[in-house]
């Protein structure tokens, strides 16, 4: 997630630690995309970003049991230190040499310089952060990020309807064809209302495009 003055980023987080909630739905559903990436996945090495990364508890668990854990280079990208200090911590602990973790502005494609082209790129909970005028060029650009066939893991939650449905137009636009697309609602305890969410998978089948370390895809708030 991204830093900001108006909210919490790293208290966000707490509601994954609760059995049932919105944000635990959906990452049961995000490391069912993950885990699914690793299951098929050639042989050899997998390089892996993710954008506005928080404490990257949809990707770290995974590359902790998985048997192809040990063949993951992650490089995780995100602003507020306490997150990414939280993402450390798991990775240390784990062992997984194979992670990078940066503090910085992922809205950048530079902050990528050096793990591109990736074969699975996580926009977990980014378009949900940014400003819905820089969801296009966002879009865009994810194809500097991608090695051919790769695999992008995205999701949506407090997104009206139709921009969830302007990102899936999008990137069908940049060269992406979606895989797989879910949509879930949970009802926090004490709301009046359920939380939607959508996670969807697609696939860089159009080409890929050459990083440009200069392009900023979003500006972070």
């Amino acid at each position: 997630m991204t830093a900001s003055t108006a909210l919490d980023w790293y208290a966000w987080h707490a509601p994954y630690d609760e059995l049932v909630s919105p944000l635990t739905r959906r990452l049961a559903l995000v490391q069912d995309r993950v885990r699914a990436f690793l299951d098929t996945a050639p042989d050899g090495g997998l390089r892996v970003v993710s954008l506005a990364a928080g404490q990257s508890r949809d990707l770290l668990p995974l590359l902790i049991e998985h048997p192809r854990g040990a063949d993951v280079r992650a490089r995780l990208v995100e602003l507020d230190p306490r997150n990414a200090d939280f993402a450390e911590g798991a990775a240390l602990s784990a062992r997984l040499a194979g992670v990078d973790i940066v503090v910085g502005d992922a809205g950048l494609v530079g902050a990528f310089t050096g793990a591109l082209p990736a074969g699975l790129v996580l926009a977990c909970g980014l378009f949900d952060t940014i400003s819905p005028g820089d969801v296009p060029t966002t879009v865009a650009t994810l194809p500097q990020l991608c090695a051919p066939g790769a695999t992008l893991v995205w999701t949506a939650g407090a997104l009206p309807a139709p921009l969830t449905a302007t990102v899936r137009e999008l990137l069908a636009e940049a060269g992406f064809t979606e895989a797989t697309i879910d949509a879930g609602a949970v009802t926090p305890d004490g709301a009046d209302a359920p939380v939607e969410f959508t996670v969807g998978t697609a696939i860089l089948t159009g080409p890929p495009a050459s990083p440009v370390a200069e392009t900023r895809m979003f500006q972070l708030r």
